[in-house]
């Protein structure tokens, strides 16, 4: 249904108008393709086919408050903010998710309302993307699970994206950057 709102409102097809609005925006090195059916029309509930690096920069995109690495602001900030706060978790409960205890779910976005203030886009068969904020992580993973609903996948990915994220945070403090080429003025392998 979205899909179609999305359709008729720009008066542009799903693919065109996500060129547009973010692959473009968020400097995407691949091209992007929909599946369609059978007339040519896009779901948008599915079917979205992207190179693992570009997801992840439209992961790194949403955890910078919707701004891309080349510094265009691809995403609205508030739309990002809006997400990030979630939906009402008692409300989210009653759907019975057992594995997403305090979770919510929020234009189309999964929030775990976790001190790291985590959330996910969830597909089929273990796809996902998860944005850490405070852990500044973003995990994308693509799966091929026999069993398409996350439930098959929960169990085991959720606690290792969050354990992740936790260690992540943890050894911030103590980490070294490097750089792939050598300092000006300091010879490879030198040390500072």
């Amino acid at each position: 249904m979205l899909a179609w709102i999305l359709r008729r409102a720009s008066n542009q097809s799903l693919a065109d108008l996500l060129s547009e609005k973010i692959w473009r925006r968020i400097g995407a090195e691949q091209d992007a393709y929909f599946m369609v059916d059978r007339i040519g029309t896009e779901s948008g509930g599915g079917g979205l086919n992207t190179v693992l690096r570009d997801l992840a920069r439209f992961g790194e995109t949403m955890r910078n408050d919707g701004r891309a690495a080349n510094g265009q602001q691809a995403i609205p900030k508030a739309v990002v903010e809006d997400i990030r706060r979630g939906g009402d978790p008692a409300k989210f409960e009653k759907a019975g998710y057992a594995l997403l205890k305090g979770w919510s779910y929020r234009d189309m976005w999964w929030v775990t309302n976790n001190p790291h203030g985590a959330y996910m886009a969830r597909g089929i068969h273990g796809q996902s993307i998860y944005v850490d904020p405070k852990a500044e992580m973003v995990i994308v993973r693509y799966a091929a699970h026999p069993v398409a609903a996350n439930g098959a996948n929960d169990p085991l990915t959720l606690p290792a994206f969050q354990a992740m994220g936790e260690a992540d945070a943890a050894l911030r403090p103590h980490r070294q950057c490097f750089s792939r080429s050598p300092v000006r003025g300091r010879s490879p392998g030198a040390r500072p």
